[in-house]
Formats: C-alpha cells, structure tokens, sequence
C-alpha cells in the first residue's frame, strides 16, 4: 500500500465507528472470524481495544490482528486502530 492509498484510508477512517472490540479474552478465533467477515463486506474496519484485553499496546494488539487476518494496518491512535484488506470480490476503496 502506497503512502498516499493510506492516507485516503486514514481520512475515510475518521469518521468511522469501532465495530470490533477486543476485550479481556484478547483475539479469540471468534474475534478473527468476526474480523475477517467485516473485512470482507467493508474492506476497512476500525477496532477498539478494551481497558483488560491482554495486550500491552493497542500496536500490539494491531499487528496481532493483521496476522490472523492478513490485513494491513492503516492508522493506530490511542486504544483504537484501523485495519485494511482488500475484498475479494468487488474490492471498492483501494484501486490497484
């Protein structure tokens, strides 16, 4: 992802709600596919990371994240980061 693909991503990200929390579990395989199915209808999804999930950083808990699902990070800041994939079929914010 280029420099300027993620901050289109970051600016679309901005106003976007956290529609995956991360609690005191931490990434469960619930969390991955709840993650995955999101990913996959919305490309980008913002996630928040609850005051007892297990994870020191909220970068931590991101790239923990992005392996399990093979996103790519966009933006982190604070308890709260944004990830991206590209869908499969009908991909819509990100041209190649």
């Amino acid at each position: 992802m280029t420099s300027k693909q993620r901050a289109y991503l970051r600016g679309l990200a901005n106003t976007m709600d956290p529609v995956l929390h991360i609690g005191k579990e931490g990434i469960t395989q619930g969390v991955v596919q709840q993650a995955w199915d999101a990913l996959e209808a919305r490309e980008m999804i913002k996630v928040a990371l609850m005051r007892y999930a297990p994870y020191e950083t909220a970068q931590e808990a991101c790239a923990a994240l992005c392996e399990k699902t093979h996103a790519e990070p966009v933006q982190c800041i604070g308890s709260k980061f944004v990830i991206y994939r590209r869908a499969r079929e009908a991909p819509h914010l990100v041209e190649a």
